[in-house]
């Protein structure tokens, strides 16, 4: 079956946290303009989900749930067959998102005033929790050189060996950079964590979303010690574009730290997610495989535009080799605006990308450009930004 990736939606006041930005405008904003920013999808949903929801919800009682075997199976077969890793059902904890998964994180394995370590430039919810926690953030800088990001080792063994440093949150595949981590490059991290007794969380929430030819390895499948001390966090979020359902499934093996993460959770109020939350994720891993397959190639398509796109009209712009993610990371330092300038400069010309500054100071004057859209939409928002960033080199 051949998926729609063309049609362009509307979500105007629907409830979109991304499309609402436009409502906060002092300037009117067209209807027709849609926000390149936050990580959720503008393509139409998968029909199997929207289908399968309809069907579930003619028998449903819609009282107090928790999760069927159906829906942990549907977790592990996928974690099994897309990801060469065998879980068991009792390794999952559920929560309303892998943020939210974060916070209780960092409360159930550090304590104020530890250190914790991110790559950066770095999601930016990470620091959220962080700061949360009252921890400190360790930046470890990430090395840009020919439009590639590497782990700078040195710096960050430096950091982990810190006395105050307990814990390292983890992206991969990374966000926003689009790296997709090789298997040395994981276990080099890893085995690190374990030297400096350092607890490695793994946010793998893009992990199913690679570019052709690309193995994206789950940090936690690599050794049975590492299955013991990581824990892995993944949803259907990214992949599915269901952030809206809020599911996630953080896969703890070793029973204590499960413990651990479970009795911090407990003060949230919250147990499990909503019925149509576990009935999603289930559908989405067992009936969605194609779709996201489709999907992914759309994804390079758009992303192999954009590259020819600035090669085109705006050499002096660079774009980061991405491997994975639908997000694009490109590079207008040459523009030399100050972030504010920058960001004004944009909403100016009716582009709503995530600014390069919410990522870390050594994301100022980067844009991270959300490609999970039509084509025609993306192609849009690049002659925006070509009249944009020719208004400054032209003055």
């Amino acid at each position: 079956m051949k998926y729609d990736f063309t049609t362009r939606t509307n979500r105007n006041r629907t409830g979109s946290y991304k499309w609402n930005v436009k409502e906060k405008m002092d300037f009117p904003v067209a209807d027709s303009v849609v926000p390149y920013s936050v990580a959720d999808m503008e393509f139409l949903m998968a029909p199997e989900i929207v289908n399968g929801l309809k069907e579930y919800l003619d028998t449903a009682i819609l009282g107090y749930c928790g999760p069927t075997d159906a829906f942990y199976e549907s977790v592990v077969d996928w974690m099994k067959t897309q990801h060469n890793w065998d879980i068991r059902k009792e390794w999952i904890v559920n929560t309303p998102g892998v943020v939210f998964a974060l916070r209780y994180l960092v409360k159930a394995y550090s304590n104020p005033g530890e250190g914790i370590v991110i790559l950066t430039p770095s999601y930016a919810p990470f620091r959220t929790v962080i700061e949360a926690n009252h921890c400190h953030i360790v930046e470890s800088r990430m090395v840009y050189e020919n439009e590639y990001y590497t782990i700078d080792f040195a710096d960050l063994e430096k950091k982990l060996s810190a006395e105050d440093t307990t814990m390292m949150i983890l992206c991969s595949p990374h966000n926003p950079t689009g790296r997709v981590f090789s298997k040395e490059e994981l276990i080099r991290m890893a085995d690190l964590c374990l030297k400096y007794n350092v607890r490695l969380v793994v946010d793998e929430i893009h992990h199913d979303l690679l570019e052709p030819g690309v193995t994206h390895y789950v940090l936690a499948s690599l050794s049975e010690k590492y299955a013991e001390e990581i824990i892995t966090c993944t949803s259907v979020s990214k992949s599915f574009n269901l952030a809206g359902m809020q599911a996630s499934s953080i896969i703890i093996k070793n029973e204590t730290l499960r413990k651990q993460f479970e009795d911090a959770l407990g003060e949230s109020g919250i147990h499990g997610l909503n019925m149509l939350a576990y009935k999603s994720s289930e559908i989405a891993y067992t009936q969605c495989g194609e779709w996201l397959k489709q999907c992914n190639a759309q994804v390079t398509e758009n992303r192999k535009y954009l590259r020819e796109f600035l090669t085109k009209e705006l050499p002096q712009a660079t774009l980061s080799k991405a491997e994975g993610t639908y997000l694009a990371w490109v590079d207008l330092r040459y523009l030399h605006l100050e972030k504010e300038e920058q960001k004004k400069l944009m909403e100016k010309h009716s582009l709503f990308f995530s600014e390069g500054y919410v990522f870390g100071e050594d994301g100022i004057g980067f844009e991270r450009i959300n490609l999970a859209c039509p084509l025609e939409v993306l192609k849009e928002g690049l002659e925006r930004l070509k009249e944009a960033c020719n208004e400054v080199t032209h003055e």
